[in-house]
């Protein structure tokens, strides 16, 4: 076997989670690797406790790169991240997902001619505004190595010119850290027990998106469809609230003594609020995902998904951003039947995608 180094590149909880089963499968592989953390997420109930809790190993290196404009937190981590890879020479960089970490340790690695695997490749939204878009593209035409979770994702790459040798379809990591990541909460976490709700008897909401949380219109409208929601269909909504939603809240002054608000919870937790939940609101990309993995409806506050698939196969419904349009989808999917596949593969991507490398002579 060739020796081989893997630099994993993360910076936020999304990629925490969606890159534990590759670190898991290196770990079983007994391949060397080190982790390359950014710091895009800083503080440590948004980050650190992860790895505590997913029983993975602290990152090798921590960038503290922390928050500033997209320029700013791009620009640290691309010079924090190089510094590394002159001095380490992995063999390969893998990247997962669309933040400015993984661009920025897309294009570091790029100019040192090291290779790049993106794992979640051929993702779009065709909504330019959101930075994400941005980073996502950018990091598909750079790396050499498209690991796309979907036919409708690599058809996507094949139209923008990516050749197709370079693109594999391997699923969604995902599923892999959904799987995984229920058995670690069901040994540790009992959060139904510590707020008194129960399967089903519950609605989970998440917002955060800037588009929504910092447009004050926006974000009345949201809310106040949470009210309706809670009132009309005597159900209560449970929505762990990110710091900038928080701010804009406070701002607002709204009435809101029928959502239960809790502070952002550890992924454990969250992840048995999202299992168990009768339907699930968000802004959120992976939350549609892992809502259509665990076979609960979702209702998404854009007009627009970088995750069709979901759509596609019923479980999930773009209701935009106004109240009414909100109430009615939430009505809609109430008494929908949970009977869809899951698009996003068996479970088995991790392994897939260290199989390719090898494959490639590159492990």
């Amino acid at each position: 076997m060739i020796h081989t180094m893997i630099s994993i590149i993360l910076g936020t909880r999304p990629e925490i989670i969606k890159m534990s089963p590759i670190i898991r499968e290196c770990q079983k592989r007994n391949i060397t690797f080190n982790i390359i953390h950014s710091g895009q997420h800083y503080s440590k109930n948004m980050d650190s406790v992860f790895f505590e809790q997913l029983e993975l190993p602290a990152p090798d290196y921590n960038i503290h790169v922390g928050s500033g404009t997209q320029a700013e937190q791009t620009g640290n981590a691309l010079i924090g991240i190089e510094r590394i890879l002159l001095e380490k020479r992995p063999d390969i960089v893998l990247v997962q997902g669309d933040t400015n970490t993984v661009l920025a340790g897309a294009i570091a690695a790029s100019k040192l001619n090291i290779k790049i695997g993106h794992v979640e490749a051929g993702l779009r939204s065709y909504f330019r505004e959101m930075p994400e878009e941005i980073n996502r593209v950018l990091t598909d035409h750079c790396s050499d190595y498209l690991f796309a979770p979907t036919e409708k994702s690599r058809n996507i790459l094949l139209k923008e010119g990516i050749s197709d040798k370079n693109i594999f379809v391997t699923g969604n990591t995902v599923v892999d850290a959904v799987y995984q990541n229920l058995e670690l909460s069901k040994k540790k976490i009992s959060i139904l027990k510590d707020y008194n709700l129960k399967k089903s008897g519950y609605i989970l909401a998440t917002v955060h998106r800037k588009e929504n949380v910092d447009n004050p219109v926006i974000f009345r409208n949201i809310l106040n469809s949470f009210l309706r929601i809670s009132n009309e269909f005597n159900i209560p909504v449970i929505y762990p609230i990110h710091p900038r939603a928080k701010k804009m809240m406070e701002m607002l002054d709204c009435n809101l003594s029928g959502i239960i608000f809790t502070e952002p919870l550890d992924y454990l937790s969250f992840l048995q609020l999202e299992q168990n939940a009768k339907i699930i609101l968000t802004d959120s990309g992976g939350l549609q995902e892992e809502a259509c993995i665990m076979k609960v409806p979702c209702v998404t506050l854009r007009d627009n998904t970088e995750r069709p698939e979901t759509v596609d196969v019923g479980a999930n419904i773009l209701s935009g951003t106004l109240s009414e349009s909100i109430f009615k989808s939430v009505e809609k999917m109430m008494s929908i039947k949970a009977e869809w596949i899951n698009p996003f593969g068996d479970g088995s991507s991790s392994k897939k995608i260290l199989d390719i490398l090898n494959k490639d002579q590159l492990l």
